[in-house]
């Protein structure tokens, strides 16, 4: 049951959660947490939220604006890591830089730095089961 007190003694609300009336604490029963799947490898996907934030960073301030105000480009780095040699990606790049008015070399290279150790997210493939 949830209690919620008024907002004359409180201006922020606040729920309360208590046991039923009638209930002991030893009566509810404890739930075991979960464990949870993960179908990509944590660092990888650590590393890819790190190089999206680098990212982000770097065009604010490519384009000197907010992080919301970015001209609508997607920089796909499963893309880039698709292409064979840095020299394709670096064309790639600078075609979806082709608005902005600074220099956009160091940031190309330091890029396809970040991406050449990187490995591809795919979807793991699903177990299939084969029994009868």
């Amino acid at each position: 049951m949830a209690a919620v007190t008024s907002a004359e003694t409180n201006p922020q609300p606040r729920v309360y959660f208590q046991t039923p009336s009638g209930t002991d604490d030893a009566e509810v029963p404890v739930r075991k947490q979960g464990r949870v799947t993960v179908k990509y490898d944590r660092k990888e996907l650590r590393k890819r939220l790190n190089l999206e934030e680098w990212i982000i960073g770097q065009l604010t301030d490519l384009y000197d604006c907010e992080e919301e105000a970015i001209p609508e480009l997607e920089i796909d780095v499963d893309e880039l890591l698709d292409m064979p040699s840095d020299k394709e990606r670096g064309v790639r790049v600078k075609d979806l830089l082709v608005d902005c008015y600074k220099p956009t070399d160091d940031f190309v290279a330091a890029l396809l730095e970040k991406v050449r150790g990187m490995q591809k997210l795919n979807t793991p493939p699903k177990k299939i089961d084969l029994t009868p």
